[in-house]
């Protein structure tokens, strides 16, 4: 069984979960907090990010993209259908970009700075720059929200799946990331019934369920989080 170094409330971990979840793949999961610096961790990944996977003989992969095509070239390519990348080049460049949006572009804007300011900060001690959230990053961060969601809304109304006719990682990276910020209650779904209804596909999915069981200590998820129609 392969290790994953993670967080429960950082989507690119949470993406690479359910990446492995797709194609029946279990991992020993090691909750890291990221800011202790622990030496072992270091040594893991000098950058002190997640997520880190530990492959065959205990080499650490770190990343979430260099995880997901690490799966793809070591699992992905035997699944034929199933597969959560394309042949097609094209194909795989639209996955990509999907991928980055979602990972990149949303945590950027939104993801970050809300799991920061909500969920790291009130944990973490003063010299690893806990304390009150910022008001301020917070506003913010939901500004950015609304767009993120317009452009998934129509991504789904216009797809069948986000990146065309079948799951790929666009979609994982695209629930991964709302799946944190709808723990937080940041989304108002009655605005974007196409991004609900994809939405509660992929929440139905077998490799979504572990993270509809992930608490953190003194926040709990919006009511609905873990129901499936809702």
């Amino acid at each position: 069984m392969l290790t994953l170094f993670h967080h429960p409330m950082f989507a690119s971990c949470r993406f690479v979960r359910l990446a492995f979840g797709e194609y029946g793949e279990e991992l020993a999961l090691i909750e890291e907090k990221p800011w202790t610096r622990r030496k072992e961790f270091l040594a893991l990944n000098p950058a002190g990010t997640l997520p880190i996977l530990l492959a065959e003989g205990d080499v650490p992969i770190v990343g979430a993209t260099v995880i997901s095509e690490y799966l793809d070239e070591t699992r992905g390519v035997l699944k034929r259908d199933k597969r959560l990348f394309a042949e097609d080049p094209m194909q795989r460049a639209e996955i990509r970009r999907l991928t980055d949006w979602y990972l990149h572009k949303a945590e950027s804007e939104v993801t970050r700075h809300l799991v920061r300011e909500r969920v790291l900060k009130p944990v973490m001690p003063e010299t690893a720059g806990g304390g009150s959230p910022d008001s301020a990053a917070i506003r913010a961060a939901r500004a950015n929200i609304r767009q993120h969601m317009k452009y998934t809304n129509w991504l789904a109304g216009t797809r069948h799946w986000l990146a065309g006719s079948r799951v790929t990682y666009a979609d994982l990276a695209a629930a991964a990331t709302l799946s944190v910020l709808d723990y937080l209650g940041e989304i108002d779904w009655r605005e974007h019934t196409a991004a609900r209804e994809w939405y509660t596909r992929v929440k139905s999915r077998p490799s979504f369920r572990p993270l509809l069981s992930d608490r953190v200590r003194g926040l709990s998820p919006v009511s609905h989080y873990a129901d499936l129609d809702f």
